[in-house]
């Protein structure tokens, strides 16, 4: 009965959440209070709660793996990696050096400073799904964040477990975490490659099997006196890289999410409020530092490193909240007696404000971008973005380009024999740097800055192209083409036949749509070649080199590819 009641709480809780379009997470924690020592006290079987907790974080951490895979961090290159480790040390020390300043502990400063530096995984994936920005430049970069973030983690919850003990026994400790992550990796790279085909032909064996690889992992950390979230956490990014994930991810969902009820049920019922005078002051000091000083962090360190304004702030609203593994530190700190119980219930504040704050800065990121690009320019790198470009300032261009990757590589080819003058214009440094030594006209800039759309003067172009799949981008480019120019060609693309209606009404002439186009030219191939084998061999040669070609140009680098999530 008390079971049901809680599910019944919880699931008009979640109601009302997701109708403000807030993540259900934050309704969970919602339920925790309402159930709790606060309003209800229904807690009363606090060891079924405890038990359920401790498999719903299990659960919670193998799903955050299960949607991270490593080899992402090699192909979003080195920005990822410096943004990460930067933000994760600077939002450390400052928050640190806040809480001393709000009168905590020096151990409770670095507790909270540590606690401060981790963002939601879950939620952040979640809401860059739904936006469909996963497969932006900012969406893959925040995402190689999130995965040197819970790198991180790893290692910080290791230290975390063997604290107090002697050196020996840390020293012991850090080798066996070592040894246990390289057997974890061996396994994944040539284990699970020839086994799990096999488990995968059931559906119901690969769902045992994978909830059975997290256990295992879960209890083996465990009983080296590691934490269980490090084995769950482990489980999931080792079948991360496997071609499964999605299949195992999909299995493990429906289960998950009501251990992860339980998880948060348990942690906030225990959470006691009777401080909240002391704790509310401090609490809304860190929410602020965490939904102003992350985005500020990472403005500086992708600045700096030459990426435009535009997505070095969007990259950082969207990380600017803290996560699950901030509650698993403080509790580390409080179960060790390190820090007070109170700190507790102040970053249980913090994770519910800033939660609900980033959600609403990611979903209207680009209008807020509008009104304070100009306060951003101090995080540019005008002298490096202007190496960056490849062109003749004083050419009239008759053609524009908007985007390279995929779609646009094929363009290319046509505009060469058009034989006029054209340029390319893209937001990714290092396609432009790769297209600069081609020798192609290219030029560094984001096509939603009214700035650069103003400086490339479209009045006397005859074709503006855009590849790239963003409504609101490319109703921008054709109201500021067509208050010059209605006689330019306007080519744009989008991904619902809603949008390329909508293009079509602005000004359009003509609506990319790439998975009708697809199945048109398949069509068309069929149609050409009829069953004549030799034909389609030979199509299949030349399409293969193409591929080759473009996987070599990194065009694969899709967020929701196999290989890339």
């Amino acid at each position: 009965m008390e079971l049901g009641i809680v599910i019944i709480i919880a699931t008009i809780v979640a109601y009302i959440v997701h109708r403000l379009r807030q993540p259900i997470i934050i309704g969970y924690m919602i339920t925790g209070v309402i159930i709790g020592p606060v309003v209800f006290n229904l807690v009363a079987s606090e060891d079924m709660f405890s038990a359920f907790a401790k498999i719903g974080i299990s659960f919670l951490l193998f799903m955050v793996g299960l949607s991270l895979n490593v080899k992402h961090i090699q192909k979003v290159g080195k920005v990822a990696t410096l943004t990460g480790i930067g933000q994760v040390l600077f939002t450390s020390v400052i928050g640190y050096f806040i809480c001393r300043g709000l009168g905590f502990p020096h151990m409770t400063s670095i507790y909270i400073g540590i606690a401060l530096t981790f963002s939601s995984t879950i939620i952040v994936i979640k809401l860059l799904s739904d936006k469909e920005d996963l497969d932006k430049l900012y969406g893959r970069i925040v995402v190689g964040i999130l995965v040197i973030q819970d790198l991180v983690a790893i290692f910080l919850l290791m230290f975390m477990s063997s604290y107090g003990k002697s050196w020996e026994f840390f020293g012991k400790s850090f080798i066996f975490g070592i040894g246990a992550i390289a057997l974890v990796y061996l396994v994944a790279r040539y284990v699970f490659p020839k086994l799990l085909p096999s488990i995968a032909k059931s559906q119901e064996l690969l769902f045992l099997f994978s909830l059975g690889w997290c256990f295992v992992l879960s209890i083996g950390f465990s009983l080296f006196n590691f934490s269980i979230e490090i084995g769950a956490l482990l489980a999931g990014i080792s079948l991360a890289s496997t071609p499964f994930a999605a299949q195992i991810n999909s299995k493990v969902r429906s289960i998950r999410d009501f251990f992860i009820l339980m998880f948060f049920i348990s942690l906030i019922s225990h959470v006691t409020f009777s401080d909240l005078g002391i704790v509310i002051k401090p609490a809304i000091i860190l929410s602020l530092f965490v939904l102003l000083g992350s985005p500020i962090v990472v403005l500086l360190v992708m600045g700096f490193l030459g990426f435009s304004k535009r997505n070095s702030f969007l990259s950082g609203i969207t990380i600017a909240q803290i996560s699950e593994f901030s509650l698993i530190v403080i509790m580390m700190g409080v179960s060790k007696g390190l820090i007070e119980g109170k700190i507790l219930s102040m970053i249980t504040l913090v994770s519910i404000f800033t939660m609900f704050g980033s959600t609403y800065w990611i979903m209207y990121g680009s209008k807020m971008y509008q009104h304070v690009a100009p306060f951003l320019k101090l995080f540019e790198r005008k002298e490096l973005i202007d190496k960056l470009n490849y062109h003749d300032k004083k050419m009239e261009y008759k053609i524009y380009l908007f985007g390279y990757n995929r779609t646009g590589y094929s363009i290319l080819r046509s505009l060469r024999r058009l034989k006029k003058s054209y340029l390319v214009i893209d937001h990714n440094p290092d396609t432009v740097i790769t297209l600069a030594k081609e020798g192609i006209h290219c030029k560094y800039g984001d096509a939603e800055d009214i700035e650069l759309l103003a400086e490339l003067d479209p009045s006397k172009v005859e074709m503006v192209i855009s590849t790239i799949p963003d409504f609101d981008t490319n109703m921008l480019i054709i109201d500021k083409i067509r208050e010059t120019n209605k006689r330019a060609i306007i080519i744009i693309t989008a991904h619902h036949l809603a949008d390329a209606l909508k293009f079509y009404e602005k000004g359009a002439d003509y609506v990319i749509l790439p998975h009708y186009i697809s199945g048109d030219h398949a069509s068309t191939i069929i149609e050409n070649f009829g069953t004549n084998f030799n034909k389609f061999l030979e199509y299949k040669i030349h399409h293969i080199k193409d591929l080759r070609k473009k996987r070599h140009l990194k065009h694969h680098v899709i967020m929701g590819e196999q290989d890339f999530i």
